[in-house]
């Protein structure tokens, strides 16, 4: 398979907008692969019939209703941009940071696929990407739960040095309200990535102050929210991801449990 055709046939609404542009403009060294027994299509129509060639399926913007699905290629590519953003955040791109995207595609996708993924990156990373479109064409057309995922990812990025420096916060923070997080949400997923006292309760969104009872009601929603189920749609590659949010949550739980003792 192709480099070209791999990433065409697994995208969806990723072909339009600034996202289709960034794409396009990263596989322009790959020109001469873009044609496959004289068709003239990035993707591969057998392989996902909603993707109809690089550019025709654009999404519109203007309008209001329900998002298309996000395919694991959508997932994916978003995924490479955002990381791009936050590791060159702080002017400078660490090694261990860029291990770290590279390790985290190995166990999501396999040493093949994330190989082909890592070349597309690197040929992201050397273009000059406006956060603020990019993250607004996520927002749309990605849903909440496969959109707080891709925060958890980015703050992992950052922390892949050993520590968050004040640059790539203020990045993950701006990238976090353009695509439509609440500041609820970006703190929870920021107190999984820091140790301090109340950590845990900043995990489940909620005050030290509140009865057993609510430490419980907020421990189901939170629960709820941050299942791996909610991300089936992406495949089972990006639900094992998403199990590390879900067991942070488990553990804030239980750590507020063992320390008020309650059942």
């Amino acid at each position: 398979m192709s480099f070209a055709k791999w990433i065409g046939g697994a995208l969806g609404w990723s072909f339009g907008g600034p996202i289709g542009a960034i794409i396009g403009l990263a596989l322009g060294s790959f020109v001469d692969n873009l044609t496959d027994s004289g068709s003239p299509l990035i993707g591969d129509r057998q392989s996902d019939k909603r993707t109809d060639g690089p550019y025709r399926r654009k999404p519109n913007y203007g309008q209001r209703g329900s998002r298309p699905q996000t395919l694991s290629g959508d997932f994916e590519v978003s995924l490479l941009i955002l990381a791009s953003i936050v590791i060159k955040a702080d002017g400078k791109q660490d090694q261990r940071e860029l291990d770290f995207v590279r390790n985290q595609f190995v166990n999501m996708y396999g040493k093949e696929r994330a190989n082909r993924a890592f070349e597309l990156f690197k040929r992201i990373n050397k273009q000059n990407i406006s956060t603020r479109q990019v993250c607004l064409q996520i927002r749309q057309m990605m849903d909440h739960p496969s959109r707080l995922q891709l925060l958890h990812f980015l703050f992992g990025i950052a922390k892949a040095d050993g520590m968050v420096t004040e640059e790539e916060l203020r990045q993950i923070y701006t990238i976090t309200g353009y695509l439509g997080i609440s500041n609820r949400d970006y703190q929870s997923i920021k107190a999984m990535f820091y140790n301090s006292s109340d950590n845990a309760y900043k995990i489940l969104e909620i005050d030290k102050s509140v009865s057993d009872a609510e430490v419980k009601k907020a421990y189901r929603a939170m629960a709820k929210k941050y299942h791996p189920d909610r991300v089936g749609h992406l495949g089972e590659e990006h639900q094992k991801g998403a199990e590390a949010k879900f067991r942070q949550v488990q553990e804030a739980y239980e750590h507020i449990q063992k320390e008020r003792g309650f059942k």
